[in-house]
């Protein structure tokens, strides 16, 4: 059996973990969860050579230094980067790594770039549960097993497991974000899953679902890598042909709207760190609730996370805050109130 092909996306701008997250140097190549980027860390979930082949990368033209820096480490220097001309979300951009991933049964493991998985055996015992699903034609995708009433994330029904491939249930519907008392209502239930967008599937049916719910999306990511050669360490699609792509999320294109998919319930520690509340939610905490982070000093303070970036913070008396720092700008938040950092860089912007 061929190796499994890791597909990175690492797309995003990211502004929610402003001011250390920008569009020049996104979440996903700052070291935030752990000593490494958040970029290695999604490269070292493929590291094991029996298991994965070398890893497909999907990102912007001007993080290509930041990315080919990551992809020095040893083990990653057959990966290629296709370089995305336009921002044309998740489903054109797995087409162009379909495409890309040689033979048509290739088996692609769809990862974003910047989410935690703390537990990697746990996740790894997932993808090979999933595998014989993948292999057979399923969509797969990967449940997290929640653990309280969120409300920021998708939700995914569970339905009945497939006889031949244990561990593997089919996907019932779909759920947007929902409201508190309807996720409480979900956690009641059972059954339910937190939407993580991670996937195992085989390229070649990927292509079928999209050339048959998006034929246009399928028709102009062919057109945009006609001529290209694949094999190269870049990819560059054509601009004016992928331009002409429509715009849609993998779930919204392909995944409620095809028949054959599947899902595996997994507890591996993820997160797809979302805010600084979710960073925090992660972090080792201090005798007194703290999650600190840089060169931090801190007297009669609780259950704070306090980032410090290249500048030293110092905090007494404050309870439940967020302050991040990294010498240029300062943002100090209640936990909780993260999700205003969208807001206070609109209203930095209009300052400009």
């Amino acid at each position: 059996m061929s190796k499994i092909t890791p597909v990175i996306l690492s797309g995003g701008s990211g502004t929610r973990l402003w001011p250390l997250s920008t569009d020049a140097s996104p979440k996903q190549f700052l070291a935030l969860a752990s000593c490494a980027t958040m970029f290695a860390d999604t490269l070292a979930r493929t590291a094991d050579a029996d298991r994965f082949g070398p890893a497909l990368i999907i990102g912007a033209e001007r993080h290509s230094a930041l990315m080919e820096t990551e992809l020095s480490q040893p083990g990653f220097a057959d990966a290629r980067i296709i370089l995305e001309p336009s921002a044309r979300n998740t489903a054109p951009a797995i087409a162009l790594a379909a495409l890309a991933a040689g033979s048509g049964d290739a088996v692609m493991l769809v990862m974003p770039s910047d989410h935690v998985i703390l537990d990697l055996p746990a996740f790894l015992a997932a993808v090979d549960t999933a595998l014989p699903a993948a292999l057979a034609g399923w969509l797969v995708t990967f449940g997290i097993e929640p653990t309280g009433p969120e409300t920021g994330f998708g939700y995914i029904r569970m339905g009945d497991v497939l006889g031949d491939a244990p561990g593997v249930r089919q996907v019932e519907r779909f759920i947007e974000k929902p409201p508190r008392d309807k996720a409480e209502a979900m956690l009641a239930e059972g059954s339910h899953a937190w939407n993580a967008g991670i996937f195992l599937m085989r390229a070649d049916r990927y292509l079928a679902e999209l050339a048959e719910h998006a034929p246009e999306m399928d028709r102009t990511a062919r057109a945009a890598l006609d001529g290209v050669d694949l094999s190269d360490r870049y990819i560059r699609p054509h601009a004016d042909r992928f331009a002409a792509c429509p715009s849609d999320s993998i779930d919204y294109a392909v995944m409620e709207r095809a028949t054959q998919v599947a899902i595996v319930p997994v507890a591996c520690g993820w997160s797809d760190v979302g805010s600084w509340d979710a960073l925090a939610e992660i972090g080792t905490p201090d005798d007194a609730g703290n999650t600190l982070s840089g060169d931090v000093v801190v007297l009669d303070t609780r259950n704070s996370h306090i980032h410090a970036d290249g500048i030293t913070v110092t905090a007494s008396g404050i309870d439940d805050l967020i302050i991040i720092a990294n010498g240029r700008h300062v943002m100090i938040v209640p936990k909780g109130r993260s999700q205003d950092v969208k807001a206070l860089v609109a209203e930095l912007k209009a300052r400009d």
